[in-house]
């Protein structure tokens, strides 16, 4: 299993916390700061999903006029730690 600390840039959430199974498998996803509610839904529709289908669905995702989103940041997070 490995363990993802992950800081992001230009979102609310300041941090991206996660671990990945030797399966590739999402696991204990939480976001520090930013929209509670819908990171609480994203960690929970994440949860033992599989690490690269997540970062598929969610990279390139937008919030308001920024060109990322807490979802892009964790797709980010993702490929960096599948490196």
């Amino acid at each position: 299993m490995k363990h993802v600390e992950y800081n992001t840039n230009s979102v609310c959430a300041r941090k991206i916390i996660f671990d990945i199974t030797d399966e590739g498998n999402i696991t204990n996803l939480q976001f520090v700061g930013g929209c509670n509610g819908n990171l609480k839904a994203i960690g929970k529709l994440c949860e033992g999903q599989n690490a690269n289908s997540i970062s598929t669905i969610l990279k390139g995702n937008t919030c308001g006029g920024r060109p990322t989103s807490c979802a892009d940041q964790l797709s980010q997070a993702i490929e960096s730690a599948l490196k």
